[in-house]
């Protein structure tokens, strides 16, 4: 079966995990507040194969967080993953940061909203089903009383933002699952399986994460 190097550095966790047939077999990872991804990505890396008792010729592919995300995290994870597919010849995959982060949500049914911390009330967020299926695609929204009120569904919220939103998101059907902060590389594992099934792969030298513009309009100094 295939090793896949799962690798997800848009936020505070920095995490890397090892798939064979689309099934983790190991993670490291840590969340630190003063991102440490440059520090232990390698690491971490060199660990899930040592430990996996495997060389590097032995993997299949490489995926990457694509984002959105942490501009200098984002950076990091690529630069890794560019670096290793080109050293060994293997495709590169590119996965959903929010999908990942939506991944962790068990629920039967209603809407998952995964969201990542922007800056003030801003968070970039999307919309999945309980089968984690995407219906909106990634906005980067300011959070009022009004926002996803137009979705009756109940609505689980998973990401950092819970400290900052719940004050404002009080609606009888939203509920946070606070547990669940950081998207990891263990639910990487197998959506990057299905991708790497169907040659689902990205340009190992033009591809680049998913920025989202900033998207508040800071007005010049007279």
């Amino acid at each position: 079966m295939e090793y896949i190097l799962n690798i997800e550095t848009a936020t505070k966790n920095c995490s890397v995990a090892l798939a064979k047939g689309g099934k983790n077999i190991l993670c490291k990872e840590i969340a630190e507040e003063g991102y440490s991804h440059a520090e232990r990505l390698h690491v971490f890396i060199e660990e899930v194969i040592k430990e996996a008792g495997i060389s590097m010729n032995d993997l299949s592919a490489v995926a990457v967080s694509q984002g959105p995300g942490s501009y200098t995290g984002l950076r990091i994870g690529v630069s890794a993953a560019k670096g290793l597919c080109f050293a060994l010849g293997i495709p590169l995959i590119a996965i959903d940061t929010l999908q990942t982060l939506a991944s962790q949500a068990k629920v039967e049914i209603g809407l998952i909203i995964p969201m990542i911390d922007a800056r003030r009330m801003e968070v970039y967020s999307s919309v999945f089903t309980s089968a984690f299926e995407k219906k909106r695609e990634v906005l980067a929204e300011i959070i009022t009383e009004d926002s996803f009120s137009e979705l009756k569904e109940t609505l689980y919220f998973v990401g950092d933002c819970a400290d900052k939103c719940k004050e404002v998101l009080t609606k009888e059907n939203y509920i946070f699952l606070e547990d669940i902060k950081y998207p990891s590389a263990r639910e990487m594992c197998s959506l990057s399986y299905k991708k790497f099934k169907t040659n689902d792969f990205v340009d190992v030298a033009y591809f680049e994460p998913y920025y989202l513009k900033d998207f508040m309009i800071t007005p010049s100094k007279k």
